[in-house]
């Protein structure tokens, strides 16, 4: 059973947390005390923490910071901040994700889902029709010829193909480029599509990733 710190100073907020994750199979626990956080937090050896910006003491954000200088525990941020410089500062200092209260109990679920998700192990080779994708060589062939992609097309590559048959916005696809520590910018996003796009068609496959206007991408 995966283990959760809620790391939140408002008794009401992190009580219902605790009930949500509890019912939904998760072992819960908050945090009590907030003096020595970061010891106390890597203490626990919990497999995720849910770490508000706001908490007594220590601003979440340094917290953050100092803990990723010896962990890599998933971190998801919660904060009633709105603003995208929070957002940013937070995903640059080394959080797996962001969401801002009132958030929605099924989104937090889904996103926490997400993370221990992109934790399992994976098969180095994964097939789209009648092509062989080989994450750990960096390459896609269909049995006569064979092309390297580079890192970021390949990242962009296996989300598409994750979600296969779903619309993929460019947010989504910038998120796991983020989360893979790959920190590039829209105009580059659209350059490493165009460049996937030219490699799919190269092995026949022209047509694989489809542009919905005003949506995102879709693989098919």
């Amino acid at each position: 059973m995966k283990k959760i710190l809620i790391v939140e100073d408002d008794n009401t907020i992190s009580n219902e947390l605790k009930e949500l994750l509890i019912n939904s199979g998760y072992k819960a626990e908050v945090l009590e005390d907030f003096q020595n956080s970061k010891e106390k937090i890597l203490e626990s050896q919990a497999d995720l923490i849910l770490l508000d910006i706001n908490i007594p003491g220590i601003n979440g954000e340094i917290l953050l910071k100092e803990i990723r200088k010896v962990s890599d525990v998933p971190i998801i941020m919660v904060t009633s901040r709105t603003s995208e410089v929070d957002e940013v500062l937070t995903m640059s200092y080394g959080a797996d994700d962001f969401i801002t209260k009132p958030y929605s109990p099924t989104v937090l679920l889904l996103r926490i889902q997400n993370i221990f998700k992109r934790m399992e192990p994976k098969s180095d080779r994964i097939r789209y029709k009648d092509l062989e994708i080989n994450i750990g060589k960096g390459s896609i062939s269909n049995g006569s010829k064979e092309i390297n992609l580079a890192k970021n097309e390949m990242i962009i590559f296996s989300y598409l193909l994750n979600n296969r048959e779903k619309i993929v916005t460019r947010d989504e696809l910038m998120m796991d480029l983020w989360n893979n520590e790959e920190y590039i910018n829209d105009n580059a996003l659209t350059v490493n599509i165009s460049r996937l796009r030219n490699k799919l068609s190269e092995v026949g496959y022209d047509k694989a990733i489809e542009t919905r206007k005003g949506q995102g991408y879709i693989l098919v």
